[in-house]
């Protein structure tokens, strides 16, 4: 069956990762990367995220040129690598994972390098991360690289037109955002500032997921144990994904689940509970998909 990017649906990293969060002690995944690449073939994906713990481990053992391997014979074609912070800071904080992340996306054939803000709260003024941005932008573009932040809701660059500010600001082709649909809910962005502030050439990823609308006291804590799959929370989820449609972005799509009961799951019931609750929001007339 014909397949086209509006409609398939990309594993983001935590998604495939078993009982493992962000800021764990140990934040590689608890599945083998041929369980995560089996499991995720099995239940239709197109693609699959992998953290920077994954990839120091998979440089350590497989390597990237086997792993791309796998990938291709698995048919995943959409390939994303993350995470880094504090690239404004000393380079010393974030230069290995950094040149970590470079090397595994250029060998792996990945859409993009995803990065963040500070942890610490919204900020107004966030110019200062203008130039550090466009430096990271810079570097990935000598390896014909591109660079996404991805704006969070308790972090410095926490809405959704914040981020494409900063993408105007640095002014690079190869620079863009990723649109975590939990973080676009938790922030209380209006849809409509999404379509006015974001054009469609700014957005590299999508997170899809669903949100409840109570939040747990701590932010940090609601984002990585909080989540609900799509259509299992209190926003509206079509809305969002019709809003993004609107920029111009034509997918692939990702799916970002993260959660308590999410990580006591089975690997593959996790994915295709994952994949099925995001799939009817994609699927329009005349969108024709795999599985």
């Amino acid at each position: 069956m014909s397949r086209t990017p509006d409609a398939e649906v990309v594993a983001s990293s935590w998604t495939s990762a078993g009982a493992v969060a962000p800021l764990y002690p140990d934040e590689r995944s608890t599945y083998s990367i041929d369980e995560r690449i089996a499991a995720l073939a099995k239940t239709g994906w197109s693609g699959m995220g992998l953290n920077q713990a994954d990839l120091a481990e998979i440089k350590r053992t497989i390597g990237f040129e086997e792993l791309r391997r796998r990938l291709d014979a698995a048919g995943l074609e959409y390939r994303e690598v993350e995470f880094l912070n504090d690239w404004w800071l000393e380079e010393e904080l974030w230069r290995e994972t950094w040149e970590l992340l470079l090397e595994a996306a250029g060998a792996i054939g990945a859409s993009f390098v995803k990065v963040g803000a500070a942890f610490n709260g919204p900020e107004e003024d966030f110019g200062y991360l203008v130039e550090p941005f466009r430096r990271l932008g810079r570097e990935a573009a000598e390896r014909g690289l591109r660079v996404a932040i991805e704006p969070i809701a308790f972090s410095g660059v926490d809405t959704t037109p914040k981020g494409a500010a900063l993408v105007r600001e640095a002014g690079l082709p190869n620079v863009g955002i990723c649109i975590d649909f939990w973080h676009v809910f938790r922030a209380g962005t209006p849809f409509s500032e999404i379509t006015a502030a974001v054009s469609g050439e700014q957005v590299f990823s999508v997170e899809m997921g669903d949100c409840p609308a109570e939040s747990l006291p701590d932010l940090f804590t609601d984002t990585i144990d909080n989540r609900r799959l799509c259509g299992e929370g209190d926003f509206d989820v079509q809305g969002l994904v019709d809003a993004i449609r609107a920029t111009g972005f034509a997918g692939p799509w990702g799916v970002e689940m993260l959660s308590r009961e999410y990580r006591k799951l089975p690997l593959e019931d996790a994915v295709r509970v994952a994949r099925d609750a995001a799939l009817p929001y994609l699927v329009r007339r005349g969108a024709a998909v795999s599985g």
